[in-house]
């Protein structure tokens, strides 16, 4: 199927199913905001619950933090995003288009300019056609500032001061690196992790939930000493977050890791390695994982007067850790998830749509299906069944159509098991459970079936 093909058929399920759609549709829908449904919202929590599982509740060197979008503004002042955090941005004067001006000139020219606003303007007169009108009438590049800007009352009566919705996470758990340090009583290497929305007014927004204006990350500061064998822990971060992507169905062969060269690094960064994913649109960013040096801790110690510094009772040395700084796209991930689990399939002369999720990420684990709606006696002992299984994990009721629709119903969503009360039910207490990949039916005792079940989606 063709990729642009394969995008809009995933969006489409995601809005008749209710997993993702455009908000304040009601108000003609807000660019590039959108809202997790029913499913949606589900399948963001499973993958949010199998990521703190995996990083936080399962290992003794990471703990985890839940900190405020409304810093201090000098935080952002001291971190260099007030001045720096900048795109380079450029308007089409006959449409009125804008564009981020680096990304429209590497495309049209090859020339990966960023930064270089003058020589981005040239190359933009000379060479480069609007891709909305196809004209050449540009205006100056400038600077944006990617930071949301608010304001809070101080005084309750009209002394405002300005303050920023965060842009990234990270900022929370290093100004709190002495308060972890002291309740926690780790011993470097630890890392301390968060999950969290951060906001960026992006220049060009899109691909669905690919790059939005708000949305969510999952990282985690890992602090390390400054002379520690730290290339051996960076392979280690990109081999569990490569881990991390299949765990939510992605393949391998959809993966790869992107290093970037050494004169696009920040100037604090040591290294930094991407990894890519094969969406329906390209290979793009998933996951990054940068060494950021002491940068962090060392300039918000000078700019605070509060030292962040680990005192190492193994060798009687006070030092400023080093960070490596694994990133979790959450909004990429679920996207990951979709894709990876989206599949057109025929049976028995069929076309069906199906979700392939992984049980553990699917948003629901099974469905309780009474074989006929009209027959109280089937209905009653499949809400027993519900009633049962409901307190161990997500599971629905459905005697909303026939049995093949309600399947359909339930592929779509990516149920991995429906399970059928029907007459047989009544004489043995044995129930029918359909797996959705295999489409094999088996029949088990009603009693056996939470565990069974648990086992699946372990």
């Amino acid at each position: 199927m063709a990729a642009q093909d394969r995008m809009e058929k995933i969006v489409s399920l995601c809005k008749r199913r209710g997993f993702v759609n455009s908000a304040s549709e009601i108000y003609g829908g807000f660019a590039n905001s959108y809202n997790y449904g029913p499913y949606g919202s589900e399948l963001k929590k499973n993958i949010k619950d199998l990521w703190w599982k995996k990083f936080v509740n399962n290992r003794s060197d990471i703990v985890g933090i839940d900190g405020p979008i409304i810093l201090h503004p000098k935080l952002w002042e001291a971190s260099g995003h007030t001045t720096s955090f900048n795109d380079a941005m450029v308007d089409c004067k006959e449409c009125k288009s804008r564009f981020r001006a680096d990304n429209i000139v590497e495309d049209a020219t090859g020339q990966d300019l960023e930064g270089k606003l003058e020589q981005m303007k040239q190359l933009l007169d000379e060479k480069v056609n609007c891709p909305n009108c196809g004209k050449r009438n540009w205006s100056d590049v400038k600077n944006f500032n990617m930071m949301f800007k608010t304001s809070m009352n101080t005084t309750g009566v009209c002394d405002e001061a300005v303050a920023y919705l965060r842009p990234e996470t990270a900022g929370a758990i290093f100004i709190e690196f002495k308060n972890i340090l002291d309740s926690t009583r780790q011993k470097i290497p630890f890392g301390v992790a968060q999950i969290g929305k951060a906001f960026r007014n992006e220049i060009v927004a899109g691909n669905f939930i690919f790059r939005l204006r708000e949305f969510e990350q999952m990282e985690i500061e890992n602090f390390i000493a400054p002379d520690c064998d730290w290339q051996s822990m960076f392979e280690d971060w990109l081999v569990l977050q490569e881990e991390f992507a299949m765990e939510l169905g992605a393949k391998k062969d959809k993966l790869r890791r992107y290093e970037h060269p050494k004169e696009k690094l920040s100037h604090y960064s040591k290294k930094t390695v991407d990894i890519e994913y094969e969406y329906p649109f390209g290979f793009k960013e998933l996951y990054g994982l940068a060494h950021r040096s002491d940068f962090d801790l060392k300039v918000h110690s000078e700019k605070s007067g509060e030292k962040l510094e680990y005192f190492d009772e193994a060798t009687n040395q006070r030092y400023i850790p080093h960070v490596l700084e694994p990133t979790f796209g959450l909004d990429r991930s679920i996207l990951v998830a979709l894709d990876s689990a989206y599949c057109e399939e025929e049976v028995n002369g069929e076309q069906r749509v199906v979700l392939k999720f992984p049980p553990k990420v699917a948003p629901v684990k099974a469905a309780i299906f009474p074989l006929l709606k009209n027959k109280p006696e089937l209905v009653s002992v499949a809400k027993q069944v519900f009633d049962n299984l409901k307190t161990s994990f997500v599971c629905e009721f459905d005697d909303n159509g026939n049995i093949g629709k309600r399947y359909r119903r339930q592929d779509e969503i990516g149920t991995p098991f429906c399970i059928t009360v029907d007459f047989d039910t009544l004489e043995n207490d044995t129930v029918t459970i359909r797996d959705r990949d295999s489409l094999e039916q088996i029949r088990i005792s009603s009693k056996e079936l939470k565990d069974y079940i648990n086992q699946k989606i372990a």
